[in-house]
């Protein structure tokens, strides 16, 4: 749509609304086919649709499949950031402090976000991209003519194998970027090493982990329903595939920082930082 800025106010208002309108409805007419979507994979799951070859598949595509990525993309933001608040720290002699800023960091926020932004980039443009190419190639309409829920088949082992490797692929974020970041702050910065590996012991706690744990689980269902849902509606041929594919990624990004703020504040009132033994 088109707006003619050249005319009259009273014309020109009605029809920016109707813009807006019309941009305001396809928004909640898509959170509603994810919704509905939702209600589908539960069903298929308290039906017990559960298909152990499948998900094993998953497991490996999405878990196994992922952790160079979440590795290289772990260690280079730990080492990043640990040097980064070396930097900060070292001229007020709060150098040996930078482990437990970097495990904080690494726990509640930056280990979660990244490993759900490259998972997005990886996982869910797959995803979108083969179900996208099943539903063109008229696969999906295969499995309904032989009575078999493309949820149940292609959907709910995905969500599984999603909940299942996202938690591990954060640990292992987490794990090698406070690794990366002893290194370059022992190592490279010469900062006392039981100085630093007792400020990260004493001000990281049971809580920290968790909130990283539960943002997992959570980022890993947005990438799983929104990339499947771009597969399952995708059209017109490969076109409509890579249109989906890019929105996949695109969608399951903005889903990931958006909700990653409103968690942060949701999961800091149950469990505050504590920046004392």
């Amino acid at each position: 749509m088109v707006l003619d800025w050249g005319s009259s106010a009273e014309e020109t208002m009605p029809a920016l609304l109707r813009h807006l309108g019309s941009g305001y409805l396809r928004w909640l007419e898509y959170l509603g086919q994810l919704a509905l979507l939702f209600r589908e994979v539960f069903t298929s799951i308290t039906r017990g649709k559960i298909r152990p070859r499948l998900f094993g598949q998953q497991l490996v595509a999405i878990g196994f499949g992922s952790q160079l990525v979440v590795i290289v993309t772990g260690a280079f933001v730990g080492a990043v950031f640990g040097a980064q608040v070396y930097f900060a720290f070292n001229d007020y002699g709060l150098e040996s402090s930078v482990g437990a800023m970097v495990s904080l960091a690494m726990c509640r926020e930056l280990g979660p976000a990244i490993t759900g932004l490259m998972v997005a980039g990886r996982v869910g443009a797959a995803m979108a991209a083969e179900i996208g190419t099943m539903r063109v190639t008229e696969q999906v309409d295969a499995l309904r003519a032989l009575a078999v829920h493309p949820v149940d088949y292609l959907v709910t082992p995905r969500v599984f194998g999603i909940l299942v490797s996202m938690p591990l692929l954060i640990a292992e974020a987490i794990s090698f970027g406070m690794g990366a970041s002893y290194v370059i702050t022992v190592h490279l910065f010469n900062v006392p090493s039981a100085f630093y590996m007792q400020h990260m012991l004493q001000y990281t706690h049971l809580p920290d982990i968790a909130i990283g744990m539960i943002k997992g689980f959570i980022f890993g269902f947005l990438i799983v329903i929104i990339s499947c849902h771009q597969g399952l509606k995708a059209e017109n041929g490969a076109v409509g595939v890579g249109r989906g594919t890019t929105q996949a990624v695109v969608l399951s990004s903005l889903a990931i920082l958006i909700v990653n703020f409103f968690l942060t504040f949701l999961l800091n009132l149950i469990w505050p930082l504590h920046m004392s033994h």
